[in-house]
């Protein structure tokens, strides 16, 4: 057996929590994100396979991607193993609340987090002017998952509740597109200054 077969071995074992889920029935219906969600849960935790690679970051699971975005917060920096955790539970607590697959929850909450424009600074003369700007899918998407796990840490600081049960109210606020989600308000808020920026 080779090493990177025994790699792949453990990477498929350490997720056995999404292979209850049916990943065959789950619809995106945003066109332009469709292409950088990957779903499939092949190579997942390989540690980097696609790195320094142009859009090498859209092949690996999107619920990868996701558990990689919450670990660039305090508490999980370099913790992938509590990280995963954080959001396997937070599955399960989605599972019971809502009755539903929580990866269509997940996806659904990407969809409506991802801002489809924001504003750049262009320099006339001596004054820096704002831009309204198309944002491209694969930055709505990782600005999506920045806000919905900013959002999740921010609701469990000094708070009783856990990582889990926040991350799990955040991802149903944000798949019901619902305006008291941290990351539905803050891509309102993008938006908003992009359109009076046109």
């Amino acid at each position: 057996m080779t090493e990177k077969q025994e790699v792949k071995q453990v990477g498929t074992a350490f997720f056995p929590a999404l292979e209850k889920y049916d990943m065959s029935t789950l619809k995106i219906e945003d066109k332009g994100l469709e292409r950088y969600m990957n779903l499939e849960l092949r190579d997942f935790f390989l540690g980097a396979p696609h790195a320094n690679r142009m859009f090498g970051k859209s092949r690996l699971p999107l619920i990868e991607r996701f558990i990689n975005t919450l670990m660039k917060t305090e508490n999980y920096t370099g913790k992938k193993t509590k990280a995963y955790k954080a959001v396997r539970d937070a599955m399960d607590l989605i599972d019971k609340k809502m009755k539903t697959n929580p990866m269509q929850v997940i996806v659904d909450a990407f969809q409506n987090a991802a801002p489809k424009e924001e504003t750049t600074r262009l320099r006339f003369g001596g004054i820096l002017v704002p831009k309204a700007v198309d944002v491209s899918p694969q930055r709505r998407l990782d600005i999506a998952m920045r806000n919905i796990s900013l959002g999740a840490r921010t609701a469990s600081y000094k708070n009783t509740k856990s990582i889990e049960a926040c991350l799990a109210d955040e991802l149903i606020k944000a798949s019901k597109n619902d305006p008291s989600s941290f990351a539905i308000a803050k891509k309102n808020d993008l938006e908003r200054v992009a359109k009076s920026a046109r």
